[in-house]
């Protein structure tokens, strides 16, 4: 059995790849796959050299998972699967992962990462109505629910995936109502304003709504808040979550 590749150090120019596609955004056509092979074909090989520095909080959410041998585990917009990464070690003890995404090159990207491990399968679907064989453990988005069209739908359909009991995993950008859901602390007004205006640009879409309907899905496990650099604009700091959720049972 192989050992999932790590990731190496962006360069400048895997930088300005990766940069030069935000500046031109991620067109909104009626076919969501292609508009993800589009934009992200041309960086899928610095994909995660680059957004090292940018996603922050996926490590603490999946090893607050708490993932256990034997377990059945969904990953919903999985892209290249870095994340699974933090918790390698437990990748052979699981039973099964789903690495479900619309989008081709990124899914070729954990296809060759993941190739050594029988129980890792990459799937070509859309995370709003994939079904599994069976009932999984766990499901998890990380810095995916946001760019999916319908997020409700895949918010329910990994409701209806996941066992009586299982864990919902989270991990994201967002923003929040002026009058935010507890436990949820509040944001800023300029970072209710900015950040979803900025993001939308390149097809991440922060809902308000969105952490109210993770706490009617599950009992809150955990969460945690907190803000994240971004690569060249030191001066600014992005707001990021992540929530586990346990469904009743």
């Amino acid at each position: 059995m192989s050992t999932p590749r790590v990731i190496g150090k962006a360069t400048w120019r895997d930088d300005a790849r990766v940069l030069l596609q935000f500046l031109h955004g991620r067109r909104s056509g009626a076919d969501h796959g292609a508009n993800l092979d589009a934009f992200y074909g041309p960086q899928a090989d610095v994909y995660d050299r680059f957004r090292e520095r940018l996603l922050q909080g996926r490590a603490d959410l999946m090893q607050a998972m708490d993932f256990r041998a034997g377990q059945r585990v969904i990953d919903f917009g999985a892209g290249t699967g870095r994340h699974w990464l933090f918790v390698a070690p437990k990748l052979p003890q699981l039973a099964r992962i789903d690495l479900v995404d619309l989008c081709t090159p990124l899914l070729e990207v954990a296809r060759t990462r993941f190739a050594g491990h029988a129980n890792v399968h990459a799937v070509r679907a859309d995370a709003q109505v994939w079904a599994a064989d069976e009932p999984a453990d766990a499901a998890i988005f990380s810095y995916s629910l946001s760019m999916i069209p319908d997020w409700r739908a895949a918010l329910a359909n990994a409701v209806r995936q996941v066992r009586p009991g299982g864990l919902i995993g989270v991990v994201d950008f967002y923003t929040l109502p002026d009058q935010p859901p507890g436990p949820f602390k509040p944001l800023s007004k300029w970072n209710r304003a900015f950040w979803p205006r900025w993001f939308s640009h390149d097809g991440v879409m922060l809902r308000p709504e969105v952490p109210a309907a993770l706490l009617e899905a599950g009992a809150t496990v955990r969460l945690e808040q907190g803000l994240a650099r971004l690569p060249y604009l030191p001066l600014v700091r992005a707001p990021w979550f992540f929530w586990i959720g346990r469904l009743p049972a």
